[in-house]
């Protein structure tokens, strides 16, 4: 896990100036090293921060060249399967010098070009170059887990891992889209990481899957998908036993390669389904007497803390357990350094009690952990997806099974259909709902807190798709997956763990994975009233079965509720009373200042819904202001 740059042009900055401008601002991506590198005709100039994880001697520099010296990256993430691929690769001839799968990517990419992408199982960016025809191949992983940012312009071509890098070239302004933040703000998941252009006016991305070739001489690029994810009819056939066996094949192989490091790996372990999967089956590949760490973050006292889910998983793994109790004294304090790091706006607390988690590690002594994100959206795992379930058997035609099934949902999940009440409700026209909001003081919804034409805009732009190829179902977890709200939490975990130097690895974010749930019958994946009815079905025998049964759905969520009773109302007091949001052209000030008034007389629930103008205008100071 590191940190690249480049910047590409007619001569337009030494490597000297490049290491000056961008390379301090990705420090906490690579501590134990940093190089550059510039080319003969001093138009392309590469930078890296280098994280030491496989081959931690010096061989393992970069930016790096092949043997022949015509190819030379800078590189970011974990080719998980390297080993299997370079002797793949010395069958075919070619001769190896270090041991990091950098060198792997180098010696693929002369072997296999630019086909060399579906032959990777990892996450990644680089950007490959190209001596002789002085074009520079650039790609991301599969699920967009580590960030490739560019921005193009008619005499330079930039490109870093992180905004606040770019920003600190000449001519990159913080310049941002008030209305593409709104829209993140509204869904986490909308507007700031599922496009190619970003919040930032100058700054573009490399979406999930896609790759790039740029000409050096001319700066002109093309963009491509390398890889999309179609159902197979094959796999749709296979019985329920046979896909849970898969299942747990894949998942087990996902596991065991990302335990490949020369530096220590341990795990987060929220009490979740998850985790506690990923922990379990790691104890597999260790000695029974081997020493393994996790990492949990508590909330002790609140109907937030998981504590008694992940102490049985503990004790029954045998693993030395570390726990950091996040605060909301710990995150007013440490508020402006969380924001430069995240260099987005997060959507909850809980991206800080993360950021707490990781440091722990850090203060531990263990730089690789592996963790459970992922599975909810590949596998179900929200309650919310019962209705897309639904949809997707009422297409199949499946009468008996939604007979049986629709009683059981409701008596287990009895909001996930959408209760009758709330259905009426939403069913109002929106102007007629934000008036009564406003009117009598009532409502937690973000769009009753800006300006009439903004809502019905975020609204309208907000709205979720279907892909066509897809059942109801698969199609939900498909975009959550690919371009949605896993997507965002990428980003948010990315940024947590690499400010704390620490390298996390998702084994349910393995594309063969993808490949074969996506493929599946609804009921195969939360048939039998069960969430992530792949997962639970696999890990029989395996997961402590007061973990592998529970049904209650509970995110890794601080009490944010009763965080902004104490030091982070004075905070948002300040913000949102703030000139620039008072005289905003978006936000309905007055209505939010109402929420203020409403959250000391105790409606408490409101801490949510006010984190969004919270998080954004702390954003704007913080980061916008410091870049």
């Amino acid at each position: 896990m590191c940190g690249i740059a480049g910047i590409i042009g007619p001569s337009l900055v030494s490597s000297e100036a490049l290491l000056e401008a961008i390379l301090p601002r990705l420090i906490h991506r690579g501590p134990d090293g940093a190089g550059t590198w510039s080319s003969v005709c001093d138009r392309v100039h590469l930078a890296h921060r280098r994280l030491s994880i496989l081959d931690l001697s010096e061989r393992g520099t970069q930016p790096m060249s092949d043997s022949s010296g015509r190819y030379v990256i800078t590189y970011n993430g974990e080719i998980y399967n390297y080993l299997e691929l370079r002797a793949e690769l010395q069958r075919l001839g070619h001769v190896f010098h270090t041991g990091t799968d950098t060198e792997v990517i180098l010696v693929a990419y002369r072997a296999w070009g630019e086909g060399c992408l579906q032959r990777f199982n990892g996450m990644f960016a680089f950007a490959l170059y190209d001596t002789v025809t002085q074009c520079l191949f650039c790609a991301r992983d599969r699920y967009g887990e580590k960030p490739l940012l560019f921005a193009a312009g008619p005499a330079r071509f930039g490109f870093a891992s992180e905004y606040k890098a770019l920003l600190a070239l000449p001519g990159i302004a913080p310049d941002y889209d008030e209305f593409r933040l709104l829209r993140g703000l509204h869904n986490a998941s909308m507007g700031l990481d599922g496009d190619r252009q970003t919040v930032f006016n100058g700054i573009q991305q490399l979406l999930p899957a896609e790759a790039m070739v740029l000409d050096c001489r001319t700066l002109d690029y093309r963009i491509w998908r390398y890889w999309d994810l179609q159902p197979r009819a094959e796999l749709a056939a296979l019985s329920v036993a046979d896909a849970v066996a898969q299942f747990r094949e894949l998942l087990t192989d996902a596991v065991r390669i990302r335990m490949r490091s020369d530096v220590p790996v341990g795990s987060c372990l929220s009490g979740g389904l998850d985790s506690s999967a990923i922990v379990s089956l790691i104890r597999r590949f260790i000695h029974p007497e081997g020493e393994y760490h996790t990492f949990t973050g508590r909330f002790p006292g609140t109907a937030a803390d998981e504590w008694h889910y992940a102490e049985p998983v503990i004790a029954a793994s045998r693993v030395t357990s570390h726990v950091v109790l996040p605060t909301a004294d710990g995150l007013a304090a440490e508020l402006a350094e969380f924001i430069w790091y995240n260099e987005l706006p997060v959507g909850s607390s809980s991206q800080y009690a993360q950021y707490c988690v990781f440091r722990l590690a850090k203060e531990q002594g263990i730089t690789v952990l592996l963790d459970g994100q992922g599975a909810d959206e590949l596998l179900g795992g929200y309650e919310q997806y019962f209705r897309f379930y639904v949809q997707a058997l009422t297409e199949r035609g499946e009468t008996e099974r939604l007979r049986r099934e629709l009683p059981a949902i409701r008596q287990r999940y009895p909001l996930a259909l959408t209760p009758p009440a709330r259905g009426w409700r939403d069913r109002l026209p929106f102007g007629l709902r934000r008036w009564l909001s406003h009117r009598l003081g009532i409502g937690t919804n973000l769009l009753y807190g800006l300006k009439p034409e903004v809502a019905r805009r975020v609204a309208q732009e907000n709205q979720r798709g279907r892909v066509a190829r897809f059942d109801a179902l698969s199609s939900a977890l498909y975009q959550d997956s690919f371009s949605m709200y896993l997507t965002t939490l990428l980003r948010y975990g990315d940024r947590n763990s690499m400010a704390h130097s620490r390298e996390v690895r998702l084994p349910f974010c393995d594309h063969r994975l993808a490949e074969l749930v996506l493929s599946l019958p609804p009921q195969y994946l939360m048939g039998e009233v069960q969430t992530k009815r792949l997962l639970r079905e696999s890990m029989r025998g395996i997961l402590p079965e007061e973990v592998r049964t529970r049904w209650n759905k509970q995110g890794f969520r601080p009490p944010q509720e009763s965080w902004f009773q104490g030091p982070l109302l004075a905070l948002a007091e300040d913000l949102l009373h703030s000139r620039s949001f008072c005289e905003s052209a978006y936000w309905d000030a007055p209505w939010w200042h109402r929420v203020l008034e409403r959250l000391k007389r105790g409606e408490t629930q409101l801490g949510w819904a006010l984190w969004q103008p919270f998080i954004g205008e702390a954003w704007k100071r913080d980061f916008v202001g410091r870049c």
